[in-house]
């Protein structure tokens, strides 16, 4: 089988997304789920939470994409990395843990999990990131995942300002030294 682009594999994030997002809110219920365990901060709806979420997915794809730096490709991983291979981390740990299955779990194993790891081998290949900046990506998006279960989605829109910001810098920076 034929090596995947790193651009390629980053279009199935969203998708897989999706197909998560069904299992939690449209098969199961995971809202109800997760109040039994957790506190109440997030009022936006589920259908709010997946258009915030594969948006923010869409312009981090779109940043990378277009900028094409390694800062954009971190951004892209570490947003990944919070929003799908934590989430699947959480899932198992939450059912492990409550002894209570929690829905999402099938999706968060059988599809964040590979596709992700398919999406950091491409980076690593490509060379956007070292196995020591994925480890460090891995802990970034950790600690956004928690920082928004426990505070909620003010965390998602300051660390999204601050990476764009941050992408978006390091591409004109990239584009005046080629100058």
């Amino acid at each position: 089988m034929s090596r995947l682009p790193f651009s390629t594999a980053l279009l199935l994030a969203p998708l897989v997304y999706a197909i998560h997002h069904a299992e939690e809110h449209l098969f199961l219920n995971f809202r109800a789920w997760r109040l039994k365990y957790f506190p109440d901060n997030n009022a936006l709806s589920t259908e709010a939470i997946l258009a915030i979420l594969v948006s923010f997915g869409l312009v981090y794809i779109i940043l990378y994409a277009s900028v094409r730096t390694k800062v954009s490709a971190w951004m892209a991983l570490t947003f990944l990395m919070a929003t799908q291979v934590h989430n699947a981390i959480f899932h198992l740990g939450a059912t492990i843990a409550f002894r209570d299955f929690s829905p999402g779990l099938i999706t968060a194993i059988l599809l964040y999990l590979p596709v992700n790891l398919l999406i950091a081998r491409s980076a690593l290949q490509e060379q956007w990131v070292s196995s020591r900046q994925l480890g460090v990506i891995f802990i970034a998006g950790g600690i956004l995942f928690w920082a928004f279960e426990f505070v909620g989605p003010p965390v998602l829109l300051v660390a999204t300002l601050a990476t764009w910001i941050w992408a978006l810098n390091s591409g004109r920076t990239s584009a005046t030294k080629e100058v």
